[in-house]
């Protein structure tokens, strides 16, 4: 007979796959945390974190094709028009036609800059409490960590 020396937690698991050792699985986890926590913060203005950062981005780079704000965003396209549509639902940006047929331009509206200034105030509360949390220079040290994640993989 042969005994699982697995521990409950671990049930299911294939042996040899350690999730404490899944590079994917540990930053989604985070990722999942500091968007609950950003969330938190946000949900006062009626906008989500992912929806505030795209709003921030058009505010900051004006009009983009729904392709270029979905490569900013590292996103595929069809998941980028999907984050969109309920912006534009209600009224924060504008989906138009742009030089051609295949291409969409999304802009914001004033409604969307006056929401999107007035979300900063609670996006910067969220960034003191991630850093309050986990070190402000830790924090910038993991943004860098993690922009050459984008860059290099």
């Amino acid at each position: 007979m042969q005994t699982d020396m697995r521990s409950d937690r671990t049930k299911g698991v294939p042996r040899g796959i350690e999730p404490a050792i899944c590079n994917c699985l540990a930053l989604r986890q985070a990722a999942r945390h500091v968007s609950a926590l950003y969330d938190r913060h946000l949900a006062a203005e009626g906008i989500t974190t992912a929806q505030y950062s795209l709003l921030a981005k058009l505010l900051r780079l004006g009009p983009q094709s729904i392709g270029s704000l979905a490569a900013m965003m590292v996103m595929d396209r069809t998941t980028t028009t999907r984050a969109v549509r309920p912006l534009a639902r209600d009224k924060l940006v504008t989906i138009s036609p742009g030089k051609d047929e295949r291409t969409r331009m999304v802009s914001i509206t004033p409604a969307g800059e006056k929401r999107t200034k007035s979300a900063a105030a609670r996006w910067r509360e969220a960034q003191k409490e991630f850093e309050a949390g986990y070190g402000a220079e830790a924090a910038q040290r993991l943004r860098a960590e993690l922009a050459q994640v984008v860059e290099r993989t």
